[in-house]
């Protein structure tokens, strides 16, 4: 099958999710075309069967703000043409959903039917999506698609309870490549961290305040008292300064280290004791995923599908958001070093369940059903 991939090609879970789907595809033998305004992060071309457009986005005087949906339906229209697409596949409600709308009834005026499918991941829903100025078109666009799926049961539910949608929308889990994410043996790396056998906690995000890092450094604070630990920041955004402020005010500077962006996330998390996301709402929490995936066990909040992720008591600890104090007498159970051992057992086993190999066939087969079902309403 020939697909178009259209992602935000950024760190973000959407970003990485389309990125990954699209090359496990391509690995499967399909044809995926990325439609994006600059390569994902993650996209490489070591398999013939990759390609890339980037979506031109022209400047004029006239405009105030670039008219990116408008280029991107544009591109879209362009790629399915020449490269004879068989299914375009959006990620991230907007401005995804409505410029493959636009595409589909450029294309259809035409002569040619190509369906497309509408993969949301949260905030497109959970934040921006509620907002008044993109409601009715976030509405509109997603009953129009010809296949949605959702990252989290969670999410398939708020959708369905936030807007007036009239169609299915199909589960479909986020999912994690276990050949680039496992414990890796980063002995010296630990020791440059931890000289004198600290804990080594761990926390990834795009530091915006739904993640609730505030949290998290007041977690780390009261575990240092009681087990020497260090702490790992990975990721970067609004709140980073005001982050790094807190910690020299709590005076812990010295045990923390802010990383910034990271390719390589992996290398990190294998050398980790404990992953912390205390967040406000996460629609999945892939990022928690990835830590399951090396082996290392969560301290979580019980908000929006982390649920269905983190099991308690086995995989790690649920807490109310904002419940600092028993997320730091789960972490410091965790940490015993006669329990830690067993909550990282349970931690890959868990995430085995999420390998992309189980997860790849539910795609194909969705896509499978949607074309042949356009083919019918065509």
């Amino acid at each position: 099958m020939k697909i178009g991939i259209v992602c935000y090609p950024t760190f973000g879970g959407s970003g990485v999710v389309a990125t990954e789907l699209g090359k496990a595809l391509a690995k499967a033998g399909h044809k995926i075309h990325f439609i994006t305004y600059q390569q994902p992060p993650r996209l490489d071309f070591f398999n013939e069967n990759v390609f890339y457009h980037e979506v031109n986005i022209p400047t004029y005087p006239l405009f105030q703000f670039p008219p990116y949906e408008t280029a991107l339906a544009s591109a879209m229209v362009n790629v399915v043409q020449y490269e004879k697409l068989d299914l375009l596949h959006v990620h991230y409600a907007i401005p995804h959903a409505s410029a493959a709308y636009m595409a589909k009834m450029i294309l259809r005026a035409q002569g040619r039917h190509v369906p497309f499918v509408t993969t949301l991941h949260g905030t497109d829903i959970t934040l921006v999506g509620k907002d008044a100025s993109y409601e009715p078109v976030v509405t509109f666009s997603i009953n129009e698609s010809d296949g949605v799926t959702a990252v989290s049961e969670h999410l398939r539910q708020e959708t369905l309870d936030q807007f007036a949608i009239r169609r299915d929308i199909e589960v479909i889990p986020n999912f994690i490549d276990l050949d680039r994410f496992k414990r890796q043996k980063k002995d010296h790396f630990k020791m440059a961290i931890c000289p004198n056998g600290e804990k080594l906690i761990v926390h990834t995000s795009n530091f915006r305040r739904v993640k609730r890092i505030d949290d998290v450094v007041q977690i780390f604070n009261k575990i240092n008292k009681q087990i020497p630990s260090k702490l790992l920041l990975s990721g970067d955004g609004p709140e980073r300064a005001r982050i790094e402020k807190l910690c020299r005010d709590m005076g812990i500077y010295g045990d923390v280290r802010f990383l910034g962006k990271l390719d390589a996330v992996e290398e990190v998390l294998s050398v980790a004791d404990l992953f912390l996301m205390p967040s406000e709402n996460e629609s999945f929490g892939l990022a928690a995923l990835e830590a399951l995936a090396c082996e290392v066990p969560l301290i979580t909040s019980n908000a929006g599908g982390l649920p269905e992720l983190n099991v308690q008591g086995v995989t790690g600890f649920l807490s109310n958001v904002g419940d600092v104090d028993d997320m730091v007498k789960n972490a410091l159970y965790i940490l015993n070093d006669d329990n830690l051992p067993t909550f990282k057992h349970n931690a890959l086993e868990r995430a085995k369940e999420f390998e992309i190999s189980r997860v790849l066939p539910l795609y194909e087969a969705y896509y499978e059903k949607v074309v042949r079902e356009s083919q019918v309403l065509a």
